[in-house]
């Protein structure tokens, strides 16, 4: 094997205007540059060598905001201009698509989506592709009762969200897919679409925070047999994602990915033992002053023995799209390695990087390290 079969990933990014996609475009202007600012901070830096220099990525994408990236940098206020004014040429570079009309029909939006993928590609020649979704939180929906593509095409009217047109062109165009929002794409027919296709799929809603510790402190819980009671979770934020999530609507699939993690690692619903209920409650507020500095509290009611009640507090002040930004350029590396090791449909041994574990994923933190290492071996053989 050649040391590198590859000049790196070239990232297309669904939403690349938000708060995570305008914090990845600087990343990755800055990894070049100044890689001690990115680089430690990868998982995957020591890894994976074959796919290109762990430094080595590019960008493209779409959005609906019709400003430039600088001014999504400055509107969005994750990073302060002096961090970012140092790569505005490059991101003046990063090409970036209107994103298709909300009214076209699902067909029309994949076929444009498919011709910009592949105009993206022909553009960054021996950069492996894999598309990004970072939509923000949508509406549940039931796609999943179509049983083929071809259906949704047919009967989904306006109820399909705008992630399936992206996944769906993507998967058509042979282009790995990564899930960081919150919405689920990966239903059936679009996962055996991918299968037909050669395509693997991660996801959903990536894992940055308060969720990845919640995981940590639950496993270690259940190690030591002490028995929850009760878990209650509040999230303020002030960015956009947290202004979309005051709609119930679009609040509703976060909080279902947010709940069950817990559930699925505990092995039990906290409360039920004394209550005949369910004691876990998540709550999202959106805090304008918080900005994209999200603060998480959690409360965490148990057990010991002759059933004598314990309680501890975590209070995490973290910066989302700080901590997503280097989840995505890891998972792009993995997702473009797992092509080329053949892997289709559902990835599930990147569920370390996901709220939602899919495919049957393992749910423990020590079980999904272990995963990853499972797919290292798999990609380099």
């Amino acid at each position: 094997m050649a040391d590198s079969e590859y000049n790196g990933v070239l990232m297309l990014v669904a939403g690349i205007k938000g708060a995570i996609g305008s914090t990845l475009a600087t990343a990755v202007c800055a990894i070049s540059e100044n890689p001690e600012l990115i680089l430690p901070y990868l998982m995957t830096a020591r890894k994976l060598s074959y796919m290109g220099s762990p430094a080595a990525f590019r960008l493209a994408g779409w959005d609906t905001a019709d400003i430039s990236l600088k001014e999504a940098l400055s509107n969005q206020a994750v990073l302060e201009k002096g961090v970012w004014a140092p790569y505005a040429d490059g991101l003046d570079r990063i090409p970036v698509k209107e994103a298709p009309k909300s009214s076209d029909a699902l067909k029309t939006k994949v076929d444009r989506l498919k011709a910009d993928i592949n105009a993206f590609t022909s553009a960054f020649p021996g950069f492996a592709p894999v598309l990004v979704n970072l939509l923000p939180a949508g509406v549940c929906h039931d796609l999943a009762r179509f049983p083929t593509v071809d259906a949704i095409y047919e009967g989904a009217g306006g109820s399909v969200l705008s992630d399936i047109a992206y996944v769906l062109a993507a998967i058509e165009a042979g282009v790995p897919v990564v899930n960081f929002s919150p919405n689920a794409v990966e239903i059936p027919a679009v996962v055996d679409r991918a299968k037909a296709c050669g395509v693997p799929i991660a996801g959903r809603d990536g894992k940055t925070g308060q969720t990845y510790f919640k995981v940590l402190l639950a496993a270690a819980l259940r190690a030591r047999a002490l028995f929850v009671n009760g878990w209650y979770s509040l999230n303020i934020l002030g960015n956009a994602d947290g202004e979309n999530l005051m709609d119930p609507a679009h609040a509703a699939c976060k909080l279902e990915n947010k709940t069950d993690v817990l559930e699925d690692v505990l092995g039990y619903a906290p409360g039920m033992k004394h209550y005949g209920k369910s004691a876990h409650k998540v709550h999202i507020d959106y805090y304008p002053p918080r900005g994209d500095a999200k603060e998480a509290w959690d409360v965490v009611d148990f057990e010991g023995i002759f059933g004598l009640p314990m309680s501890l507090r975590l209070n995490l002040q973290g910066r989302d799209s700080i901590l997503a930004a280097p989840l995505v350029l890891d998972l792009v590396r993995w997702m473009a390695a797992a092509k080329r090791a053949g892997c289709t449909g559902l990835v599930p041994e990147l569920a370390f990087y996901f709220k939602k574990a899919l495919g049957g994923a393992a749910v423990s933190f020590q079980d999904q390290l272990a995963a990853l290492e499972e797919l290292e071996k798999h990609c380099n053989s």
